[in-house]
């Protein structure tokens, strides 16, 4: 099967399309054959790590140390299944789905990937194309992730910062759903995309500094990670949530800026869970949420792609397309 490989960490040109072994099910998992994935910022950052110095040896630790250990990336993908292991009750061969890969060493990026079929895969809503299904499970988990941290509720003020990336848009979403007043920031472009998924209020950053606004949030939510606590805690409410999506932070470290502040600070990594993925297909299917796809390359352009997202600035998602077989299923 053709899948893409990364052997080496560095620029977008690092990704090979190569020939490689066909995966086989285990007795539970199923063999899903990729119609459509991703190119998220996690999966840029994987590729080049680009990290902070803090966190290059221990991230280099757990990624790998030369080179990503994991060769094929790929986070998020929607396919139909293909084979199913004889212990599988869950899915059936024709099955379409889709799912996050996170926590199964990646794999997205290739015509075929093996799923445990009690992780992070769902049958794909049938009005759905497989594009769009694809373009869920990152932003949508690590959204709602979050936004359960921060304790959402009907009547909090929340600031959504990067509320047009592939996280942002599914938080301003989200955020509405559960009931929250949303102030949504972002740039000249995307005001009026914000504004349809259902924001309040936007803030163009290019003109205004939400830190001096004036302006004080239960929840304040970085999505693209361009802020600090120390830029951000005059604007949060006494008891507010400061929460980091991309800041890997130790809880004893939060904890210590909890108790000095009264605020309190939640980083770290959304890893996701089957009941919220089951809950995300909920609302997709209600109507109550969407994916935004902002372009489609097909695989054989993953480097043009990954070279998109790294220049910051896509709205919502970029999707790549595997097989030919994208539209809407009979």
């Amino acid at each position: 099967m053709k899948a893409v490989i990364c052997t080496k960490y560095g620029p977008p040109e690092v990704l090979q399309l190569q020939e490689v072994e066909k995966p086989t099910p285990q007795d539970n998992e199923i063999l899903v054959k990729i119609h459509a994935t991703t190119v998220t910022s996690g999966d840029c950052r994987m590729r080049s790590f680009n990290v902070p110095p803090l966190f290059w040896l221990p991230g280099r630790l757990a990624i790998g140390i030369t080179g990503p250990r994991n060769k094929v990336p790929g986070m998020e993908l929607s396919g139909e299944v293909e084979a199913v292991g004889e212990n599988v009750t869950r899915f059936k061969v024709g099955d379409t789905v889709f799912g996050s890969t996170f926590n199964e060493k990646f794999g997205a990026y290739a015509e075929y990937k093996c799923m445990p079929e009690d992780g992070l895969v769902e049958i794909k809503p049938a009005d759905m194309t497989y594009e769009e299904a694809a373009a869920v499970a990152f932003g949508g988990i690590t959204a709602l992730h979050f936004l359960k941290k921060g304790n959402i509720q009907p009547g909090r003020k929340i600031l959504i910062n990067g509320a047009s990336g592939a996280v942002g848009t599914y938080a301003v979403q989200l955020a509405k759903y559960f009931g929250a007043d949303v102030t949504a920031v972002c740039s000249t472009a995307n005001i009026e995309l914000v504004k349809s998924l259902g924001a309040d209020r936007v803030i163009d950053y290019t003109q205004e500094d939400f830190t001096r606004s004036g302006e004080t949030y239960d929840i304040i939510l970085d999505a693209v990670g361009t802020t600090t606590f120390a830029q951000g805690k005059n604007v949060l409410k006494p008891n507010g949530y400061y929460l980091h999506t991309v800041m890997v932070l130790p809880e004893i470290k939060g904890a210590w800026y909890s108790m000095r502040t009264g605020k309190n600070v939640i980083g770290g990594t959304a890893y996701g869970t089957p009941e919220e993925l089951a809950f995300l297909k909920e609302l997709l299917e209600a109507g109550k949420i969407k994916p935004v796809i902002d372009r489609c390359y097909p695989l054989e352009e993953i480097a043009e792609a990954h070279r998109y997202v790294d220049s910051g600035r896509k709205k919502g998602n970029v999707v790549i397309t595997v097989t030919s077989n994208n539209g809407r299923p009979t």
